[in-house]
């Protein structure tokens, strides 16, 4: 353990208003957290080498935060009420709000790792769930937040990439269980986290170079693009879904051949985003809407 629960890697160059964020690809466990499933089942939930492949980000002025932590121990990508009661082991001294992927399994402190396997197979006490939010949940969502933020006073507007991986096919704990995955999933909360041209680029640059895209199918977007955009503010947020098979075995959790072909693409991507950010903030000092 390095004991931060994030890396940080700011722009080089001139810096955009651009912020890539990895919730999910972190892979560093505590020694006082002990899961009861096996490796490979947690595994199973993490977006294993999603920030290295987004690692071209800072080249093009735009920063990008990963997680240092696994998804399995806490989803930074739940709102921090999305609790499952059953799994506290004693009263809780907030509130409790758990939607419908926490009652699949999937809340912020995790139930299953796949169908019917327990992450930890007993309940937590309170002050394990307190420790695992004040120790790596609350830094991440800072780190994020104060970058954002910070972009915002400086230019007047922000634009946020939340970065995922997704199985090739859904299980029982997904939407679309047994589904054939396309290649990319763009989510802007149906329309609400994002300016339809911002939505556009991403889809379009990926589309162009053959990839098969969909947009808010299955994954829409989740706590990260709730919590942080705001259109009308000029907050912008989108998550990016990319198919595992593209770049990894998914039984091995290794990289395959694909891997730096589809890191050179996402480049490919990260310049177009930066690009459409650049000409967006070139027109505002010009005077133009």
């Amino acid at each position: 353990m390095s004991g931060t629960p994030y890396t940080y890697h700011g722009p080089e160059g001139e810096a955009l208003p651009l912020v890539f964020d990895s919730p999910h690809s972190g892979t560093e466990v505590p020694p006082y957290v002990c899961p009861a499933a096996p490796r490979e089942a947690l595994m199973t939930g993490s977006d294993l080498f999603v920030d290295r492949l987004y690692g071209a980000a800072p080249r093009h002025g735009c920063a990008l935060i990963a997680a240092a932590f696994p998804r399995w121990m806490i989803d930074a990508n739940r709102a921090p009420d999305d609790l499952d009661a059953e799994l506290i082991d004693g009263a809780w001294p907030g509130s409790i709000n758990p939607g419908r992927k926490t009652l699949q399994g999937m809340g912020v402190i995790r139930r299953y790792a796949l169908p019917g396997v327990p992450v930890y197979g007993r309940r937590l006490a309170v002050a394990e769930i307190q420790r695992l939010f004040r120790e790596h949940y609350e830094p991440y969502h800072e780190a994020v937040r104060r970058e954002l933020d910070q972009c915002h006073a400086r230019f007047g507007a922000v634009w946020h990439v939340d970065c995922h991986s997704m199985k090739s096919r859904g299980n029982a704990m997904n939407d679309d269980p047994g589904r054939e995955r396309p290649d990319f999933v763009v989510g802007d909360l149906e329309g609400q986290s994002a300016e339809p041209a911002f939505v556009a680029c991403a889809v379009d640059t990926l589309a162009g170079m053959g990839y098969r895209v969909n947009v808010n199918d299955p994954y829409k977007g989740a706590y990260l693009v709730r919590a942080y955009s705001n259109p009308g503010r000029r907050r912008h947020s989108i998550q990016i879904e990319l198919n595992r098979a593209l770049y990894m075995d998914e039984s091995r959790f290794e990289p395959h051949q694909g891997f730096d072909a589809l890191a050179r693409n996402l480049e490919i991507l990260i310049r177009a985003l930066a690009g459409f950010v650049r000409a967006r903030i070139g027109r505002e000092k010009r005077g133009k809407p």
